[in-house]
């Protein structure tokens, strides 16, 4: 998948930023706020980890909040992707339309939920992979 524009950023630094929005997503819901946007940082915690690998493995992207496309292009690199990381693909219906109201299904505590779960595998793989000196 061809860039928009040159990445910046090291791998340390958008693993950084995936643990931030985890971080944000796994924060109880304040009064008046929406599971859709607890959902939001946790697929943008999976998007930053994938990006992550990809600046690792010296691999251009461009600018996408398809979990999906970003893993296939891993594993099109050679990359091996495991079950939890490709289950993660769900992700993405919170990444634009559940957040804007009228534009997608309301977003339940269990999917809230599986989201952080699905979330965090994502980010604990992407860790372990910049970890790996190649």
């Amino acid at each position: 998948m061809p860039p928009d524009d040159p990445v910046s950023g090291t791998a340390e630094h958008w693993l950084a930023r995936a643990e931030g929005h985890l971080a944000l997503a796994r924060q109880p819901k304040p009064p008046g706020a929406f599971w859709e946007d607890l959902a939001f940082h946790a697929q943008q915690a999976a998007e930053f980890a994938l990006k992550a690998v990809y600046q690792h493995r010296g691999i251009a992207f461009r600018f996408t909040h398809s979990i999906g496309e970003l893993g296939s292009g891993l594993e099109a690199a050679g990359e091996s992707i495991p079950y939890e990381v490709r289950d993660s693909v769900i992700l993405t219906r919170y990444a634009v339309h559940a957040r804007y109201p009228g534009a997608g299904v309301p977003v339940s505590r269990k999917e809230y939920e599986s989201a952080v779960e699905l979330a965090a595998a994502v980010f604990a793989w992407a860790r372990t992979v910049v970890a790996r000196t190649e």
